[in-house]
């Protein structure tokens, strides 16, 4: 039996997704489940299964001022390369594929209820309520390929991502890990008080 909140969507390894999600979308072709160290200082990431077998990993450098992330499959495959961009207006995150396909991942700041994440490079587009702990991943034509809702209340981050569209998943999952750490980040803001700069961020 699927889960039945319309704010906050997350549901468990091994149980139906949201009846939100199936109403709105229909049956996603399966789900991935992360968790993360809170307290981690190297913000480790593990992507699961439904059977709770790892199917990624993402790992940062201790102490980088980019934020650089590396993440793999299972089997130790390189999938993408994360940084972030540093001294800019915008929450902005630098991904490259293992494929060589580059994007670049920015928030647009200031949306008192719905935050707006533009994907540019692929023209995708992350939409969904920080506080509702719920994001939609859209394609150019406005499709869902994935939907991706945290668990409140959790000693660990932990995020469950339906996914619509299989062929992309390596996409879905660099998204992810790259939207977990601008989430930190801008956790990390909040708690010392925030403080802004301007200028511009580069690769």
């Amino acid at each position: 039996m699927g889960t039945f909140s319309k704010v906050h969507r997350f549901h468990e390894q091994g149980t139906d997704p949201n009846i939100n999600n199936m109403v709105n979308y229909g049956e996603p072709a399966y789900s991935l489940y992360t968790s993360t160290k809170v307290f981690s200082l190297h913000h480790r990431i593990e992507i699961t299964d439904d059977n709770g077998n790892i199917c990624y990993r993402s790992a940062s450098k201790f102490f980088s001022l980019h934020d650089r992330t590396t993440l793999e499959d299972a089997s130790g495959r390189h999938i993408a390369d994360i940084s972030r961009a540093v001294l800019t207006l915008h929450e902005r995150h630098f991904v490259t594929m293992f494929d060589g396909t580059y994007f670049e991942i920015s928030n647009e700041l200031f949306h008192l209820v719905r935050d707006v994440t533009n994907i540019e490079g692929l023209g995708w587009q992350l939409q969904g309520n920080i506080l509702g702990l719920n994001f939609e991943l859209l394609d150019a034509d406005g499709s869902i390929i994935a939907i991706v809702s945290q668990k409140m209340l959790s000693i660990h981050d932990k995020y469950c991502i339906d996914i619509y569209r299989p062929e992309l998943e390596p996409y879905i999952i660099a998204i992810l890990v790259a939207l977990q750490h601008m989430i930190s980040d801008r956790d990390s803001s909040s708690s010392s008080g925030g403080s802004g700069g301007g200028g511009g961020g580069g690769r």
